[in-house]
């Protein structure tokens, strides 16, 4: 009786080490290769928006980041006061949102 629950306990902490070393892949965001004009105009409409929201003109806004992720884009950037922001884009180039950072 103690060596079947001994060995039991064994294979339960054989399985139990099994599952916890097995590590979920870390996920990274995509460079993506769109379009030159495409992404001019998601930078211009980045722009508009962030002039309009930071009460600023569009030449003092900087988009200093492009980057693709599952079914969406992200343009970083920042104001000439150092404020940043970003806009976020569906996968077809329709702007979604401005977030602030």
């Amino acid at each position: 009786m103690m060596m079947k629950r001994i060995a039991s306990l064994f294979l339960l902490f054989l399985l139990a080490g099994c599952s916890a070393s097995q590590e979920a892949p870390v996920q990274k965001a995509q460079q993506s290769k769109i379009s030159p004009a495409r992404s001019l105009n998601m930078e211009q409409l980045c722009k508009d928006q962030a002039a309009r929201r930071y009460n600023s003109e569009v030449e003092k806004i900087d988009v200093t980041g492009f980057e693709r992720f599952q079914g969406s884009y992200e343009l970083k950037g920042h104001t000439a006061r150092k404020e940043g922001f970003i806009c976020s884009f569906d996968a077809d180039g329709q702007f979604l949102h401005l977030s602030m950072r």
